[in-house]
This record gives structure tokens, sequence and C-alpha cells, in this order.
């Protein structure tokens, strides 16, 4: 198990949201060696909130521009066996690092992630953000764990090795998704990543729908950039990780077919349309409501607070899916292609805390 563990925390313009992660840092029951917060290039009080809150502050000449080239910032300056990377909107249960300490026994772990839940449940798209949240956590993940094949340790509180992680060349910074990227690449070359249920975060989402665009883009963008770097190897070296990055391919490519089914029937064939209606959504609620019901279990929540959140999931799967196609479209046909570039720009998911959404 690791000895000394470093938090890097990057942010830019955070002061109103940094408190509530650096403190819940603090508050750990197995507390860290080092705190680095990454201040970069904030026009706010970002810098003065960390050393308040007794961080080491690092400030770059310039906004470095990415997620990963902050953390990459911080690297050279990292005392810790174990790097936690933590957003600067998330919050760590008091014993994260407790948790997750375990899983680095095994010397082939050089990733871990928890549980991530959504901090705030205002808006329609925090709200759908939690029920796929509560659904991927303790459904996706705990059977990707199961056959040791996590799909991505979430990089806003992720542990890694540090010696492999400096041995790898740092966060990447190929990809728009550095998390995602580390996961599967580690993986590929022989080492393992896990996943700690037990282990819970809670992250600041997209309020907005223009936040929630932006982050979208970028996660279904980094997953397919991801698909056409890294597929090969995938193919060769995890094939059982390979089979949960088809099926998500096949589930964008084959979700409007889903979606268009009530139309088609009731419209192409006639069908009457109530009892169409009601069994694709009752086909809907059975694949969906007992994972549910699991997880309000698991995590002690109101179950008709998490029933009555359901509706909002679908207005997010509409952008999930449109933003995922974008995603195929551009990153894997226009840029082999050399028609595109595709996304090199990193935007972040939200504004500031504290701020007009």
């Amino acid at each position: 198990m690791p000895s000394r563990v470093t938090v890097i925390v990057p942010a830019h313009n955070e002061e109103a949201g940094l408190p509530a992660t650096l403190e819940s840092v603090r508050a750990q029951t197995v507390p860290p060696d080092q705190v680095i917060v990454v201040d970069d290039a904030s026009q706010d009080g970002t810098g003065k909130v960390a050393r308040a809150h007794g961080a080491e502050v690092l400030r770059p000449p310039a906004n470095l521009g990415s997620k990963a080239k902050a953390q990459n910032y911080a690297l050279p300056h990292c005392r810790g066996d174990l790097v936690l990377a933590v957003d600067a909107d998330t919050v760590l249960a008091p014993d994260y690092i407790e948790q997750l300490l375990p899983a680095f026994d095994d010397p082939s772990v050089v990733i871990a992630a928890g549980n991530v839940q959504t901090r705030f449940a205002r808006t329609v798209w925090e709200r759908g953000r939690s029920v796929e949240y509560l659904f991927g956590f303790h459904w996706n993940r705990p059977i990707q764990e199961r056959v040791n094949s996590p799909m991505v340790c979430s990089g806003c509180c992720s542990g890694f090795r540090r010696a492999e992680l400096v041995a790898a060349g740092g966060f990447p910074e190929a990809t728009i998704v550095e998390d995602m990227d580390y996961t599967w690449s580690q993986q590929i070359s022989g080492r393992r990543a896990r996943y700690v249920s037990d282990a819970v975060a809670w992250a600041a989402d997209p309020e907005s729908l223009l936040y929630l665009r932006k982050q979208v883009w970028r996660w279904m963008a980094g997953f397919c950039q991801n698909v056409r770097i890294h597929a090969g190897g995938l193919i060769r070296r995890k094939p059982m990780l390979a089979v949960w990055v088809l099926l998500a391919l096949m589930e964008i490519l084959t979700a409007p077919l889903w979606w268009s089914t009530p139309l088609v029937l009731i419209v192409g064939l006639g069908r009457p349309v109530v009892p169409t209606l009601a069994w694709w959504v009752g086909a809907e609620l059975v694949l969906t409501v007992p994972p549910l019901v699991y997880a309000a279990r698991r995590r002690g929540l109101r179950l008709g607070k998490v029933l009555a959140d359901l509706p909002c999931v679908y207005p997010t799967k509409i952008v999930n899916l449109c933003y995922a196609w974008k995603a195929v479209l551009v990153e894997l046909v226009l840029v082999p292609l050399g028609l595109s570039r595709g996304l090199t720009v990193y935007e972040k998911g939200r504004a500031p805390l504290g701020s007009p959404a």
C-alpha cells in the first residue's frame, strides 16, 4: 500500500467551489501528506483561497489549456507514492482515501477511482445526471470491475501510482479525456485499473443545457478519440475491455432505432397508440427501475426522490445521443479522412460555482 499521498487539484477560477473540495480533502480519515492546487492563470481569488486552506499553490505563467496539462505541471512537485487527482468542484467522502488505498496493495494496480454521485440536484440536467450516475456506478461499473475491465476511472477523483504515471509520461495529453486514455492504455500494457464502490465522491455537474452540451461533447469526442487510438491494442491485449467499448458503440448506433420504435409501430404499421406506448414505456421501466431501486438502497436515498428524477434523464439522453453521433462522425470518420482535426479545445462542463449559469 502506498505510504504517502499527494492530492493534485487543478483549478481555473474556482474560488467559490474550491473551499468545499479542500475541506473534504483535509477531513480525510487518512490525511494526505501533500495538497497541491494548480492555480491555472485564474482571474479570481483561487490561489488565495487555496493558501488559506493550507495547500501548496503552483501558478503557471499562462493558462495551460487543459486539466491534464495542469496536472502535469504539478507532477514533478509531488512527493507521494500515490497521486490523487481531484477536480476543484468535487467533494470526497471523509473515508475516500482510506477506502481507495487497499486497491493498491496489488502491485499491478496503477489507477483506481471510486463511486461518483451528483452534488446538486436543482435543475432538470443535474437531476438527469444523478439518475445516470446511480445507474452507471451501481450497475455498469460493478460488472466491469468484476471482470477486471473498468471502462474508465473517473478523472474527478482518481488515484495513480506515481512512479508508473511518471514512467508513462504523465497524464495523457493526446486526447481530450485523460482519465479514459490512461485507464485504457495501462490495461492494454498489462496493468490493472480498479473501481472501488465504497469510495464515494460528489461532483458538481452541468446545471444548464449550455454547459451540459460542452461536457457531453468533450466526453463523447474523447471516447471516440480513444477508440481511434487504442482499438487495435484493446482487441489484441484486453479483449474484455474491447467488448465493453463495442457495446457502447452499438448502443450509440442503435439507440435511434429504439427511440423511434413507437413511431414506426404506430405510424408505419398502424398499431394502436395507447398499447404501443404502454409497451414501450413498460420495457424502459423494466430495464431501468430495478438497478435504480438497488442504487437507492445502497446509497440510503429516498426511492421516491430517485423515481421522481427518472423523467429528467430522458432530456439528458437526447443530448448524449446527439453528441455521441457527432463524435462518431467527426472523430471516427472525418478525422481519419483528414477532413477534421477533431476536438482539441478543452472546455469545462459548468460555470464556476456561484456564478450565473
